[in-house]
């Protein structure tokens, strides 16, 4: 396992992190599919074995399944580990997901990831999502009180946009970023590159693999279980994924005729980047987690990486 530095966090992250919806299982909400608590368990070990010492969840993953795993996982080990978690997707009584950057719904919600990550202190804490009816400076006060307790030991921001970046640091100092980042999707290199190097911030990606789309493993056909957010979620069913799909039909001779895999192709896309400090990678199993690790030994050169964008630009229109 390779590692970089995050941002001006004390600390190096593996060049792979585990996002931890994967992990979530049969609990429902944001996941992709069954896995049952024993596999989670040994996997979040292996992973550890592997290298990989940053884990990324939420509570919406699985409607705390994920938390409550990556806890009982590293509850004996827990300085071995850098824990990131969130704060504002939220559900009802009826496990209805919304979208809510409440200060006061921000705090009952980290005290319950504490808990049920067992754990005193949360690593990195970050706002999920944008929320029009509520300043961004009104949750992150609440996180600056947080930090000050020593509940959290650095805030971040997800999905994110450079307004909401610039008014989020006139209350605490913001430490990462994270949003999704992929061949077909650029918004960060785009717009959030600069500030990300102006504020030496690191930066997470999600969406490395497009959810499988970028590795082969999905394509138009697969057909999800019924706790997979695919089967269901509006944000993927009512999607028109042609464009992709038709890009990677051209994208997968030219990766077989230099020797890459498309896993490889996906990390050593959004890792070319030096802003990039991790790439968040949706583990599911002991293969997918010994493939990503390996995969980092054999990224494809820049001048591959490129003729590769140029494909992805013609169908997607994606710059």
């Amino acid at each position: 396992m390779k590692y970089r530095k995050f941002g001006s966090l004390d600390f190096n992250v593996s060049e792979v992190g585990f996002g931890g919806a994967a992990v979530s299982g049969e609990g429902g909400g944001y996941g992709f599919g069954f896995v049952s608590e024993t596999e989670s368990l040994n996997l979040l070990h292996k992973a550890h074995d592997f290298g990989i010492n940053l884990f990324d969840t939420a509570p919406v993953y699985g409607f705390g399944t994920s938390e409550k795993r990556i806890g009982k996982a590293f509850l004996k080990m827990r300085d071995k580990v850098f824990i990131v978690s969130k704060s504002g997707v939220n559900w009802d009584t009826n496990k209805r997901i919304g979208i809510t950057n409440d200060p006061k719904i921000a705090e009952k919600m980290l005290n319950q990831s504490l808990k049920d990550l067992q754990t005193d202190y949360i690593d990195l804490f970050m706002v999920h999502w944008p929320d029009t009816k509520f300043d961004i400076r009104k949750p992150l006060e609440t996180l600056a009180k947080a930090k000050k307790e020593g509940k959290i030991r650095a805030i971040g921001l997800c999905n994110s946009f450079p307004e909401d970046i610039q008014k989020a640091s006139e209350i605490e100092k913001i430490d990462v970023l994270q949003s999704k980042f992929n061949l077909f999707a650029n918004y960060p290199k785009n717009e959030l590159f600069k500030i990300i190097d102006e504020k030496q911030l690191g930066f997470m990606s999600w969406g490395t693999l497009d959810k499988g789309i970028l590795t082969g493993t999905v394509t138009p056909d697969r057909k999800y279980d019924k706790v997979d957010a695919r089967s269901n979620a509006p944000w993927w069913k009512n999607a028109d994924r042609t464009p992709k799909f038709n890009a990677m039909k051209k994208i997968m001779p030219i990766l077989e005729k230099h020797n890459h895999t498309g896993l490889e192709m996906a990390l050593g896309y959004v890792l070319q980047f030096q802003q990039v400090s991790t790439a968040l990678c949706g583990i599911k199993n002991l293969t997918q987690l010994e493939t990503s690790c390996k995969a980092l030994e054999n990224l494809p050169a820049k001048e591959i990486l490129d003729e590769i964008f140029a494909v992805a630009e013609k169908f997607t229109g994606e710059k």
